[in-house]
């Protein structure tokens, strides 16, 4: 009985019609290819039990002195860190208030200092610290105090001593920051008043946002065992690994941020943010930064290494990120490289190396070594290494990508490394299951540098945040779902103790261009199979013909062969499995064909 072998290239293969993939994976689900071959994807373990409160846009790893984990995550409502085998709340208090110039007044003889802070939305009993206050009236009235409400833009407080003056001062500094959990934000975008601020394509080309159009997102370094956090649009706080205090405000810097981390040269950056001069307006292109090793110094002086800078241009800064000695600044259109020359003038300097390449979302991008990859806002995947010029990534899965990708979603995206497999991973909201992150790409890191393995696939897995192994032992890459809850992936091999689904299918394949034929049974090539396989053929006459589906036998490990009974000139095979535990590797497909005698 003659024998046809399938010998496929790592892959899928969507975007073309199913017959010109012929020879190709066009379809799958929580399969990945690994050493040109596929397999399923590894399995997934609860890190604790506890859920997290609101739903996750960012998780980050990191060790202390002691090389303890930390894991913190930043979600729509809250701040939290595991540590220990607990789950700690450090939602800091907030937001900081940046207020207009000398926004305090005293009166003679009185400890009471009436404070200007439009639209406040405070109440009389709630506590705020004072910041950044000169002196006036021969008090310096900075500190923590209850506050009683006058009117919608005013309240007082009282502080430890008096005035000895009528007057009105405080300086253009003054920071207010509530003495309560930092309030909740949007857990969806809702549209934008410019690019890139919500939906794809709406609102004005380059324009910035002027409100909260998306999702809350979060910004997280290590400022060595201590963590900087940065809500989106927000302050800059710090975590000192104490898990029975908050994270505070870094009171110092700009208040209002876009993106915020931390250089190799131990300084904290602020990505789009207030300008150092009164009025210190808020700048989507200002990128300023703390001196060298004082992450609460951040003003411009001979004694110190805090600067500013504007990129040049136009757009707004949607993220950064680290890259060896190197920083890269994305912008809504451009890539810029960041540069440390040493200069006590200027210490950074920022060169634009890519134009119309912005990157589409604050998480949306992964660094591996001197390479980095990220979605662009036409929803294209580019690359860049050191020393070149950004290129677009070819994608032959692309077009499912962008067709369901939510509207008003695309802050949403996040992507990771997930460096086990040499893989980048990309997690979205696709619109055919609602508005949260539902599914995700993935691409082998060679095909992305230029390797001739065109090997992206995909999976349908809700993940609303992920980040790749961090550097602690017996650790694993982390992934948390819209429940809030956390998980290790690529541990075990089963969806924490449920059944893990997965499938991958071939393009049709022509048994006999000329010849209609019958398969009679399939060889299946599989390798460290842990659980039961289902193999189906699904077989046509044309390529335009109805599709004829027939089931073989579930395989156990082991079976060697799957006994079947299917007619036609093409055919496309389908593995699949919804078992716990489950895995397979898989060679080549090997089929025992028959001519029927029909053309």
């Amino acid at each position: 009985m003659p024998r046809i072998v399938l010998e496929l290239p790592p892959g899928l293969n969507s975007d073309d019609t199913t017959y010109s993939a012929a020879g190709r994976w066009a379809d799958g689900s929580n399969v990945r290819f690994w050493r040109g071959k596929a397999e399923a994807v590894g399995g997934w373990e609860a890190i604790i039990n506890t859920p997290l409160t609101g739903v996750c846009r960012k998780v980050f790893g990191w060790t202390d002195n002691a090389n303890n984990l930390n894991i913190a995550a930043g979600t729509h409502s809250a701040l939290q860190v595991y540590q220990g085998g607990a789950l700690f709340d450090i939602t800091p208090f907030g937001p900081p208030t940046l207020l207009g110039n000398n926004p305090l007044a005293v009166t003679s003889a009185s400890p009471v200092v009436t404070v200007t802070h439009v639209a406040h939305g405070l109440t009389t009993g709630d506590s705020v610290n004072i910041s950044g206050a000169t002196t006036l009236a021969t008090i310096t009235p900075n500190g923590t105090f209850p506050i009683t409400v006058l009117t919608a833009d005013t309240y007082t407080y009282t502080f430890t001593s008096n005035a000895n003056n009528n007057t009105s001062g405080g300086g253009g500094r003054v920071i207010i920051t509530p003495q309560k959990p930092l309030p909740a934000g949007n857990i969806d975008g809702t549209g934008g008043a410019g690019y890139g601020t919500g939906t794809y394509s709406t609102g004005t080309w380059s324009s910035p946002s002027t409100a909260d159009y998306f999702p809350r997102t979060w910004s997280l370094s290590a400022w060595g065992e201590n963590l900087i956090a940065n809500p989106r649009n927000g302050g800059i706080f710090t975590w000192t690994n104490n898990t029975a205090n908050r994270a505070t405000a870094i009171v110092t810097a700009p208040t209002q941020v876009t993106y915020a981390l931390v250089a190799p040269t131990r300084q904290v950056f602020a990505l789009g943010c207030n300008a150092e001069a009164f009025p210190h307006a808020f700048d989507p292109l200002i990128i300023r930064h703390s001196s060298i090793g004082d992450n609460t110094d951040w003003t411009t002086s001979a004694a110190s290494t805090a600067r500013e800078y504007r990129l040049p241009g136009g757009g707004r800064i949607v993220c950064g990120a680290v890259m060896g000695e190197n920083l890269l600044i994305w912008t809504s259109s451009a890539l810029y490289l960041g540069t440390f020359v040493g200069s006590l003038a200027q210490p950074w300097r920022f060169d634009k190396v890519g134009d119309q390449c912005g990157c589409i979302g604050p998480n949306a991008f992964a660094v591996v070594g001197q390479q980095a990859m990220w979605v662009g806002p036409n929803l294209q995947f580019y690359v860049y290494t050191l020393g070149s010029q950004p290129a677009l990534m070819p994608c032959p899965i692309q077009d499912d990508f962008a067709d369901f990708m939510a509207p008003a979603q695309t802050d949403k995206i996040t992507m990771s490394s997930v460096a086990p497999f040499d893989e980048v991973r990309i997690d979205y909201p696709d619109s055919r299951d609602g508005v949260e992150c539902s599914r995700y790409l993935a691409a082998h890191i060679p095909t992305l540098m230029g390797s001739p393995e065109n090997a992206w696939y995909r999976g349908v897995m809700a993940r609303t945040a992920f980040v790749d192994t961090p550097p602690s032992p017996n650790s694993y890459p982390i992934g948390v779902d819209t429940s809030g809850n956390m998980f290790w992936h690529e541990k075990g091999q089963s969806a924490n103790g449920g059944p893990l689904s997965w499938f991958i299918e071939t393009a049709d394949n022509y048994l006999d261009p000329n010849s209609v034929m019958q398969m009679r049974a399939l060889w299946p090539d599989f390798n460290d199979q842990i659980g039961p396989v289902s193999v189906q053929v699904i077989s046509r006459f044309n390529p335009q013909a109805t599709d004829y589906p027939v089931s073989g036998q579930i395989m156990g490990a082991g079976q060697v062969k799957s006994d079947l009974r299917a007619t036609g000139r093409l055919a496309k095979i389908r593995y699949s499995a919804s078992a716990s535990p489950s895995f397979a590797r898989f060679g080549n497909i090997t089929i025992d064909v028959t001519p029927t005698g029909r053309r």
